[in-house]
């Protein structure tokens, strides 16, 4: 019995891996995963080069970012804090995104709703990898919707009830972090916070969404983009500027490829310490390719360039509260509508959306203010 037990206590004991050292272990991993995903032709590619049906189209313009951000539509400049996980839960109700004018018997044409209505909910999810790099994964889906598709044109099936949407995910790098000092810290380490942030963020859509549901782009989607805030007492603002680099889908003439991204907004803090934030945004995709008209040639359609370009773009004005003492929960209700570039609005350009989200963002500790010398002096 004495030597089981003294051959017990001699075996070597296994040491396990810190916790904050877990994620970074399987971080290759989870890359390559990505990786693959998104570099792996979609089905039923074919049918996404048909200009005449191809549902290859991602409906759903609003690409919310995981993480701490005062916008909708903006990015944060911050990151959640080193090791920690954050997540979130984004829900928008848009109307009528893809409108469709079709040739018909009727004098001027038809309208084709082919997505009417249509709520998404994304699943937000961040992790601190440092100080200032932040990991992204956002899980879109498609709660419910209605629209005739594309059957008003091919005379098959309308939309599903229910869809998968194309998922995303990235990384955020904080430039210019917003605790960063503004001015030489004090003796015992205080220093002001910059009244200006900047961050850098990637973002990639893999192709991973149901075909033929407006649900997703026909190939991956890489979104890089710079976004910056500016914070004068309870004023602030932000600006975020970006391109999504995509292959072109085409339908019914209306196509959708490569195209820039640009917002910006403004806020007002109602209550101080991100107690109420009132804000209002603006967002405008310009598509940089030439859009088409299908034109009849003999028993044919012939899609030809026509000159013209188009630019989605929509308001928001929301609320925003983080009523918890440390901040790093906050709710936010927001609603607005397009903003017209041209008649009719241009594709994926809801006549109005409105938004609920739900984030947890841990975040570091803010360093102290500094102090003035009036105020050090006194006893």
């Amino acid at each position: 019995m004495i030597t089981c037990a003294r051959m017990r206590r001699s075996r070597p004991s296994h040491r396990a891996f810190p916790t904050s050292q877990s994620p970074l272990l399987l971080l290759p991993s989870i890359l390559l995963s990505f990786s693959a995903m998104t570099f792996a032709p979609r089905s039923a590619y074919a049918r996404c080069n048909d200009p005449q049906t191809s549902a290859c189209i991602n409906s759903d313009t609003l690409w919310p970012h995981a993480g701490p951000s005062h916008f909708v539509g903006i990015g944060g400049t911050d990151t959640v804090a080193a090791g920690r996980v954050g997540f979130g839960l984004f829900t928008t109700y848009l109307s009528r995104p893809i409108l469709l004018h079709i040739p018909s018997p009727a004098l001027g044409g038809t309208d084709l709703k082919a997505v009417d209505n249509q709520v998404d909910t994304t699943f937000l999810f961040s992790y601190g990898i440092s100080k200032r790099l932040q990991l992204d994964l956002e899980m879109p889906l498609t709660l419910i919707q209605s629209g005739s598709g594309v059957s008003g044109i091919t005379g098959g099936d309308g939309l599903r009830d229910t869809a998968m949407r194309d998922l995303r995910f990235g990384f955020a790098f904080a430039i210019v972090p917003p605790d960063a000092p503004d001015e030489p810290g004090t003796p015992d380490g205080a220093s002001t916070p910059s009244p200006w942030s900047l961050a850098g963020r990637l973002v990639v859509s893999a192709p991973t969404g149901d075909a033929g549901q407006f649900a997703g782009d026909k190939s991956a989607v890489f979104s890089p983009s710079l976004a910056g805030e500016v914070r004068l007492g309870r004023f602030f603002s932000g600006m975020e500027l970006g391109v999504r680099v995509r292959e072109t889908s085409e339908l019914e003439g209306a196509r959708i490829g490569t195209q820039g991204y640009a917002a910006i907004g403004f806020g007002f803090d109602i209550l101080t310490h991100d107690g109420l934030s009132l804000t209002a945004e603006g967002r405008a995709l310009p598509v940089f390719t030439e859009q088409h008209d299908l034109v009849q040639n003999g028993a044919f359609l012939e899609s030809q360039p026509n000159g013209k370009h188009i630019v989605p773009a929509e308001w928001t004005a929301a609320l925003r509260s983080a009523p918890f003492r440390a901040a790093d929960v906050a709710f936010q209700l927001g609603g607005g509508g397009a903003i017209p570039f041209g008649d009719p609005l241009a594709l994926t350009t809801p006549r109005f959306r409105f938004t609920l989200g739900i984030v947890y963002a841990p975040r570091p500790p803010t360093p102290p203010k500094a102090l003035s010398p009036t105020a050090s002096a006194s006893p």
